[in-house]
């Protein structure tokens, strides 16, 4: 763990792509899509503030993937470079490497995502927003443990299937892309085609998006649909994914976490099972 740490940390060129596909994204917010966003609440007091807490909980969901993911490239190239059966012909059981990998990994990505939501909490206060209070930034720093865990897990099941850093590259490129869409970032999910939607609605981080948007969200939505219909407030969650609905059901906070949990466990038993038929 401490040398896949160091092997990360010491390559500023690993940290800087890890979080490329955060810059982008604010990078695109700043240029174009902030503007496009709030203009379908233009006039509305706080509503600048409210779509800013709304794409900074998108980017801090994007960031444990893409992080975690960068993180898994020290895995590829040991394969690469054959070290990884150095280590296989140590005494250093299977297990113990896998799990360096795995919390290293974790760790990473823990450290860039919180570095990532004291960006976003600057961003906001910059721009007239407030501090999240004390029971919503607990809340906040739960969602993204969470959602740490279940995606470091699904990234070393997926990551373990490359033997080539041109493969993982390209696939790291293809994530970094299609996560923005997925998180509904670049295009809300009430805009996108109903096929879509569900496919968002499946992807683990769309949930975690889900969760932070509704805590971080949520004192701007007070000021902005004051006195509002909760009806009003309903169609906008629904619009902006801070709020799933399937079919006539409405997906509940603890049924996103629990099911962030039950990919986590679903996928480190893959590793398990994974891992058991490489030592037979």
């Amino acid at each position: 763990m401490k040398r896949n740490l160091l092997l990360f940390f010491r390559d500023k060129t690993s940290v800087f792509f890890s979080l490329l596909s955060v810059l982008i994204i604010i990078g695109l917010y700043l240029l174009f899509l902030g503007d496009v966003m709030k203009s379908s609440l233009e006039g509305t007091e706080g509503a600048g503030i409210l779509i800013d807490s709304w794409l900074m909980a998108g980017v801090i969901a994007v960031a444990p993937v893409t992080t975690a993911l960068g993180a898994m490239g020290s895995m590829v190239e040991d394969k690469k470079l054959k070290i990884y059966k150095d280590f296989s012909a140590s005494p250093i059981k299977r297990s113990r490497l896998a799990g360096g990998y795995i919390l290293s990994s974790f760790t990473i990505s823990l450290i860039m995502t919180i570095i990532t939501l004291i960006f976003a909490e600057l961003y906001m206060v910059m721009n007239g927003g407030e501090w999240l209070s004390w029971t919503a930034l607990v809340k906040v720093l739960g969602i993204i443990i969470l959602y740490d865990f279940s995606s470091v897990f699904v990234i070393y099941y997926a990551v373990s299937f490359f033997e080539s850093t041109n493969s993982f590259s390209t696939a790291s490129t293809i994530v970094g892309t299609l996560i923005g869409f997925l998180t509904g970032i670049y295009i809300p999910i009430g805009s996108l085609p109903e096929v879509v939607q569900a496919i968002v609605k499946i992807f683990p981080p769309s949930h975690a998006a889900m969760l932070l948007r509704g805590v971080m969200m949520k004192p701007a939505e007070q000021s902005v649909f004051a006195g509002a219909p909760e009806t009003v407030v309903e169609d906008f969650r629904l619009s902006m994914g801070s709020l799933f609905e399937v079919g006539d059901f409405t997906i509940q906070w603890w049924q996103s976490i629990l099911y962030l949990l039950v990919i986590g466990i679903l996928f480190f038993l893959l590793s398990l099972w994974k891992m058991s038929r490489k030592s037979s």
